[in-house]
C-alpha cells in the first residue's frame, strides 16, 4: 500500500513591490516544477495595521468617512496585489499546483512568521527591498526578522 505524500506548502509573501512580484516568479521558476506533485502555493499579503486612533498631522481625529476611505483603499490594494500575483501564476501555468490567497493584518514580520506557523508553510519565499544600512536600521528589515524567526526555510530572493 503506497502512502500519499504529504502537500508540499510554499508560502510567497506578496506586495505592492516590483521585489515581491520577482520572487513570486522566481519561486514559480525555480521551486515549482512541472516534475514536483502535491505543491499548494500559499499567497500572502499582509495589511498594515489600522492605527487605533486615527490622527491626522494636526492631531484631529479622522471621521468616520475618511476611516472607512482608508479601510477600502486598504482593501483594494490587497485585491489588486493578488490580481497581479495571479496573472504571474497564469502566465507561469503550473498545472500541478493549488493556490490559496491569504490576507493578513498588522505588522509584517510578525504576521508572516505566524503565518508560517499556523499554515504549516514547508517553504516561506519573499523578496527583498534593497533599502539602505540606515533605513534598514530604523525599519528592521522584513526578511531579515523571517529569515531568523520563521519556523520553515526562507528563500529570499534579490530582484536583479
Amino acid at each position: 500500500m503506497e502512502m500519499e505524500k504529504r502537500e508540499r506548502k510554499i508560502m510567497v509573501a506578496v506586495d505592492e513591490s516590483q521585489e515581491s512580484m520577482y520572487a513570486l516568479s522566481w519561486c514559480l521558476s525555480n521551486l515549482v516544477s512541472d516534475n514536483v506533485d502535491n505543491v499548494k502555493l500559499v499567497l500572502l499579503y499582509v495589511k498594515p495595521p489600522p492605527s487605533v486612533y486615527p490622527l491626522d498631522a494636526a492631531g484631529y481625529i479622522f471621521s468616520s468617512d475618511v476611516v472607512s476611505t482608508m479601510e477600502k483603499y486598504g482593501k483594494d490594494l490587497a485585491n489588486s496585489v493578488m490580481e497581479r500575483a495571479g496573472d504571474i501564476c497564469r502566465k507561469l501555468n503550473t498545472t500541478n499546483m493549488s493556490m490559496e490567497r491569504v490576507i493578513g493584518s498588522g505588522d509584517a514580520k510578525n504576521v508572516i512568521c505566524s503565518a508560517v506557523k499556523k499554515l504549516e508553510a514547508d517553504t516561506l519565499v519573499m523578496g527583498t527591498h534593497s533599502y539602505g544600512f540606515f533605513k534598514r536600521a530604523l525599519l528592521g528589515s522584513v526578511s531579515d526578522h523571517c529569515a531568523k524567526h520563521a519556523k520553515c526555510p526562507v528563500v529570499i530572493v534579490k530582484h536583479p
